[in-house]
């Protein structure tokens, strides 16, 4: 129960008290070197379990390593994002690929709640081509990019009644001046990062086959 790199790194503890154990995210490196301390450290063998997040699969070559383990493999699918499946395989695809990388085999371990779901599959193969038919045909069939273009508009202040009472009104807006244009407005609706900075943020999403008469819509909703 519970979620985060701190918590992980604590059970690891617990389950195996004499491992020596490093913890590899924003707040655990802030320190300058502190990546080539890490490194240094694993090469030297002083290290047998490094935990950390989606930076640990963001080009860094560990040596020796030959277990690879997935925690909540699914976080980035709930996300409200049409990429969420790319993202998703792109990045089991490259922590995968932390494992095995010397002469010993690799191991990889992937936790989740949807072991079915194609992305997951595909990554657990290092398939690209099933992964891509299954969300090329996703996208077809929801008529998402490379079939359409997106223009995303995020409306953000500090209060968080008065951006969504502004969302709600640039929507009424878009919808008045579309006229009989072919685009679809979308939401509005939180944006998927809420609030960033203490600001409050929603958004609205543009859907058409071409950007120019999406950014026409925009430029003239917004200049009156």
């Amino acid at each position: 129960r519970g979620a985060g790199t701190e918590r992980i790194e604590s059970e690891l503890h617990r389950l195996f008290p004499t491992s020596a154990i490093a913890r590899m995210d924003t707040d655990a490196t802030k320190t300058r070197d502190r990546h080539r301390q890490l490194h240094d450290a694993l090469r030297r063998q002083q290290i047998n379990v490094v935990v950390g997040t989606q930076m640990v699969a963001k080009g860094h070559d560990f040596p020796q390593v030959t277990l690879v383990g997935v925690v909540s493999a699914d976080t980035a699918l709930n996300l409200p994002d049409f990429r969420a499946g790319e993202r998703t395989f792109d990045l089991l695809t490259q922590v995968a690929g932390r494992a095995g990388r010397g002469e010993r085999p690799g191991r990889v371990l992937i936790q989740t709640f949807c072991p079915s779901h194609y992305a997951i599959q595909a990554a657990s193969r290092h398939d690209y081509e099933a992964f891509y038919r299954a969300e090329i045909q996703m996208r077809k069939r929801l008529r998402l990019p490379p079939f359409v273009h997106l223009v995303e508009l995020t409306i953000l202040g500090s209060r968080r009644e008065s951006v969504q009472r502004a969302a709600h009104e640039l929507r009424d807006a878009l919808e008045t001046k579309r006229g009989r244009r072919r685009i679809t407005v979308l939401g509005p609706a939180p944006h998927r990062v809420a609030r960033l900075r203490r600001a409050f943020r929603w958004r609205l999403i543009l859907k058409a086959t071409q950007v120019g008469p999406m950014l026409q819509l925009v430029r003239r909703t917004l200049g009156e």
